[in-house]
Parts: structure tokens; C-alpha cells; sequence
């Protein structure tokens, strides 16, 4: 089943034509439990892998907190994300690839106290890969395994919240206050960055937003995807709740607990306090450098 985004109750860019030069597409992904092939786009779910590449590992030193693995060593990486471009068509994939994987290490590091993750690109018509068999790390948390879900990739418009220009949020905030007031949509809750997993867009702070810049050519680095804890928050959901999701009588928080987690959290992972992973890249360079922050310690 397709999972469509209902229209914004406002006309953004009518009420604040200020905003609209920094409009932008993003690919809300919509996870949701199932049972991907490895030969399908998944969060969670199986992947490819080259049959002449080992499978990767992390042999990072870990802080010692609550998701600490039980002793220090190579750990192996879990696969996380796997989209092919068929699925993401707004997605610029390098030259000669159309395949992106995603995989992280399952406990905490130093930078941002989440999962380390690291981004391959590949040809997905290389005969060399093959449905992986992964070995499994031990004692990590089922807070950072996903569970495996299918993906309802769709097109959504994203407006900044928090990386609105102060300049701009500043002039803007009375017309912000005085629409709230007489219609009770929120500008930063309802109308700006869509939630959820996505490709593209906005990253979804909850914090003052940290760009990374390329360590190769210094520029800012771009937004390539996030992973959050949550499709929507206990504000977000009035706008940000799939159509199809939507009860047919009573709200998202009038469904048994366990039947509103698998619209809201379906892969299961907490990120800190329901944050989220962003992952940017360089595409100015060849090698496309990665760089991943964090707002959930």
C-alpha cells in the first residue's frame, strides 16, 4: 500500500513567499514491517553483498554507556538501509551505481553517542553480488537493530525549520505567532521539515543544526538522508501522518499501543531521546566523502 503525505493545511509560500527560495524535495521513505528480499529497497531487511568483499567491521574503541558492547574487538556491522535508484529517482547517484547501502555499527561511539554508520555505493547488475549472510554482532541493544520493513517511497516538498536564516526567522516569527494563533497550524511543527526516514531535504533537528564540511574541498556538505526514531511526534502527526495510516474514527493516539508503534516507530529504533542519524555527502568530489551527526545524546 502506497503512503501518502495529506496536503499542508496552509499555502506556505502564499503566506511567506520569503520562504520559498529555500524549498526543497525530499523522499519520505515510510517504513513499515514486511518482508523485503535482498533484492528490494528495505530498511532493515536483507541486502547484497560482493562475494570478493568481506563483510565489514568495526574496531572503534567505545565509550562505555548503557549500549556499550560486552567487550572491546571487531564488531560486525548491521545492515541498516538499502535503496536502489529505481526507488529514489530524485536521489543523484555517483556514476555507474544505482544501488546505496547503508550499515552501522550496533552500540555507541564517541561522536554523538549513537551507531557509526557507514555508506556504499554500488552496481547492483554486478553478478558478484550476492544475498549476504552476515555474521551477527553480540549484545547489542534492539534499540539500533532495525526490524525488517518494506519501503513506500514519496515525494514531499520540505521548507527549514531550524535552518531557516536567523535573519529571515526573525522577520518571519509575528507572521509565525499570528497564523498559529488564528488557525493552529505551526509553521516549525506542521508546515516546515517533513519527519520520518527520507532522502533529501531537510535534516530534522531538534537542536542547533551542525553541518559538516567536506575534509577534501571544505565546502558545506549536503543532507544525503536521515534516519529518525519516529515517522511523526505528538504534534508533528496532525500533518505528517500518512493518509492511509489515519484511524477511521478518534486520532493516532486512540489505537492500542501496539498497533500505533508499528505506524509510528516500525523499525523498532530508538535514537537517544526519539532523535535521529543524519548522513550528508560531498558531491562536489569524486570519492563522495560521508560525514553523519547526531542530535540524540
Amino acid at each position: 500500500m502506497a503512503r501518502t503525505t495529506p496536503p499542508r493545511p496552509l499555502d506556505v509560500e502564499t503566506l511567506f513567499p520569503e520562504v520559498a527560495s529555500y524549498r526543497k524535495t525530499a523522499v519520505r521513505l515510510h517504513p513499515r514491517l514486511g518482508d523485503p528480499s535482498a533484492r528490494e529497497s528495505s530498511l532493515g531487511g536483507p541486502v547484497l553483498w560482493p562475494l570478493s568483499e568481506p563483510w565489514p567491521h568495526c574496531e572503534d574503541d567505545h565509550p562505555r554507556t548503557a549500549f556499550s558492547p560486552p567487550a572491546q574487538g571487531p564488531i560486525p556491522l548491521v545492515p541498516v538501509l538499502q535503496l536502489f535508484a529505481t526507488d529514489v529517482p530524485d536521489l543523484a547517484f555517483p556514476s555507474a551505481t544505482d544501488l546505496l547501502q547503508v550499515l552501522w555499527c550496533p552500540f555507541d561511539h564517541e561522536d554523538g553517542y549513537v551507531p557509526r554508520p557507514e555508506v556504499y555505493w554500488r552496481d547492483s547488475s554486478l553478478s558478484d553480488l550476492q544475498p549476504a549472510d552476515p555474521p551477527c554482532p553480540t549484545g547489542p541493544d534492539n534499540n539500533y537493530l532495525p526490524d525488517p520493513c518494506v519501503l513506500h517511497p514519496e515525494r514531499v516538498t520540505d521548507y527549514p525549520s531550524w535552518d531557516l536564516p536567523d535573519e529571515v526567522a526573525d522577520a518571519l516569527d509575528v507572521g509565525f505567532e499570528q497564523m498559529e494563533e488564528e488557525t493552529g497550524w505551526s509553521y516549525w511543527s506542521h508546515l516546515s521539515v517533513a519527519d520520518g526516514v527520507k532522502v533529501g531535504g531537510y535534516p530534522t533537528w531538534t537542536q542547533e543544526p551542525n553541518w559538516p564540511t567536506c575534509p577534501t574541498c571544505s565546502v558545506r556538505m549536503e543532507h544525503l538522508l536521515t534516519i529518525n526514531s519516529s515517522e511523526f511526534d505528538g504534534e508533528s502527526w496532525r500533518t505528517w501522518l500518512p493518509i492511509e495510516d489515519t484511524p477511521a474514527t478518534g486520532t493516532i493516539w486512540d489505537l492500542p499501543y501496539e498497533q500505533r508503534t508499528e505506524i509510528q516507530c516500525p523499525p523498532g529504533l530508538t535514537l537517544g531521546d526519539m532523535g535521529g542519524i543524519y548522513l550528508f555527502e560531498c558531491t562536489s568530489c569524486p570519492e563522495r566523502p560521508f560525514a553523519y551527526r547526531s542530535d540524540c545524546s
